[in-house]
């Protein structure tokens, strides 16, 4: 290192600042090198706008900010009480109702969005965002109907942006190590998978809300609808329990499949399903009367997706359980033992796996195989901090750039892993659906993935797109 190169270090960040200025309202990036260590140049941060401020929206958003390492620039929610908690943290960051409103007008000083609304606002949201150029993280479900995740996996690919969906689990340990115990052979090939949760733990199975209740002050209940149907407010439905509404929610599947069928998914290499079967517990109200409740999420259901084998391997069968109904123990296990609330059991033509949500906690059964046998080495790269490192694996990757960065949910992959979801909730309203004063109960769809289309039961085929109400679009 010569003496200029010495003496140019030892300059004060202050002296720097000031002797390379080019003037008021001018434009410069302050090196690494110069900031010293610890210091992050403004270059290297990443300027964030969140949408959907109050629950998930507020654990979305601090990982993504990480103290600092980058910038949250602007904000938005239609529910001022949802927003206090964040709008205190961040003061200094414009503050929108309306998205529509917060794209326009930050578009030239955002390089990013997260997308923490409920279900039906997620896909208007993000496309509007990856049109503008910008990266998008959105919670899971990644939309609310299967059109959606479709048009918005092929909008980052030609709008050439980084994206991540909210199911944290698929960057954890967990799945990563089952991976490795697939492919190393030990349970051999699998053809069965139970996947299931105890939710819903919010009200579904219910009858229509009705009345006029007044709107809370701090609440834009019609920007609150965005896409849904207008109706009038119902404190029914908000701020949790929209879930169990097919307007707003995609129920308990919805909630949590993202993170449980995400194991099968990505470990055994699914793609789209070519069956779908369904059965529901008939809906109910407080003293137990049976009814026919179209608006609301079953109280619980079994579905079964067919999914074609691949490269020679037969057909993988999973059912998804919810509503807390549970799949018959493995036999492997003690009989002091038993199934978790949330949980994916791999049956496989050599052996067993069992986990929890996330993938997380797996073991080979029975389960003294885990000290009996060797466990392959690691052969798939962590990611840093695992679940807790999901959001900022998606910073990087927005900093490195498109096609550069790796994120461990890209649409490309958590697209089709949605429209897996959807097609259960495709099935569980079909069963419920009545035509000419009848239902037509369980029956077995068949689904063209390609086309997304059901071809053996058209009247199904309504839960596949969604109409939007009026100053709502996709731009597709």
């Amino acid at each position: 290192m010569n003496s200029d190169d010495n003496d140019f270090k030892n300059i004060s960040r202050r002296d720097f600042i000031k002797k390379t200025s080019l003037g008021i309202g001018s434009f410069m990036i302050v090196p690494r090198h110069v900031l010293g260590k610890g210091f992050i140049a403004p270059s290297d941060k990443l300027n964030i706008a969140a949408v959907g401020l109050g629950g998930k929206g507020t654990s979305n958003i601090f990982p993504s900010w990480n103290n600092g390492s980058d910038n949250i620039v602007a904000l938005c929610d239609v529910d001022d009480r949802m927003s206090k908690k964040v709008r205190d943290q961040f003061p200094k960051a414009p503050y929108y109702k309306d998205y529509r409103v917060l794209l326009e007008k930050e578009k030239n000083n955002i390089d990013a969005v997260i997308v923490s609304t409920p279900d039906h606002m997620h896909a208007v949201i993000a496309m509007s965002s990856m049109q503008l150029k910008k990266h998008v993280y959105v919670e899971k479900p990644l939309t609310h109907d299967i059109y959606e995740a479709r048009m918005l996996t092929e909008a980052a690919k030609k709008h050439k942006v980084v994206t991540q969906m909210g199911n944290q689990g698929t960057s954890g340990e967990g799945i990563r190590l089952i991976q490795e115990w697939y492919n190393a052979g030990l349970i051999g090939e699998v053809k069965e998978v139970y996947a299931w949760t105890n939710r819903p733990i919010w009200p579904q199975g219910l009858p229509r809300l009705e009345g006029n209740y007044p709107v809370p002050s701090e609440l834009d209940f019609n920007l609150w609808l965005g896409t849904a149907p207008k109706r009038e407010f119902h404190p029914m439905l908000l701020p949790f329990k929209w879930r169990g509404w097919w307007d707003y929610g995609t129920g308990a599947l919805g909630d949590m499949a993202c993170h449980i069928i995400d194991v099968p998914f990505k470990v055994l290499s699914l793609g789209y399903p070519n069956e779908v079967e369904a059965s529901v517990v008939q809906s109910y109200i407080d003293d137990f009367k049976a009814g026919y409740f179209p608006d609301s999420c079953p109280p619980a259901s079994k579905i079964k997706f067919n999914f074609p084998g691949k490269n020679g391997k037969t057909d993988v069968k999973v059912t998804w359980l919810d509503g807390g109904i549970l799949p018959d123990t493995p036999e492997e296990l003690g009989l002091e033992e038993s199934l978790q609330d949330n949980g994916v059991l791999l049956i496989g033509s050599k052996g067993k796996i069992l986990c929890g949500v996330y993938g997380a906690n797996p073991t080979l059964l029975p389960r003294k195989l885990m000290k009996e046998i060797t466990l392959p080495p690691q052969s798939i790269a962590r990611v840093e901090n695992g679940v807790g490192g999901h959001h900022q694996q998606w910073v990087k990757a927005c900093k490195e750039g498109y096609g550069k960065g790796f994120t461990s949910s890209p649409f490309d992959y958590s697209g089709p892993l949605t429209e897996t979801v959807l097609m259960g909730n495709l099935a569980v309203r079909s069963f419920n659906l009545k035509i000419n004063g009848k239902f037509p109960g369980r029956k077995k769809l068949l689904w063209d993935g390609k086309n997304m289309k059901i071809t053996n039961f058209d009247d199904a085929n309504q839960y596949v797109k969604r109409t939007y109400r009026e100053g709502y679009s996709l731009g597709v």
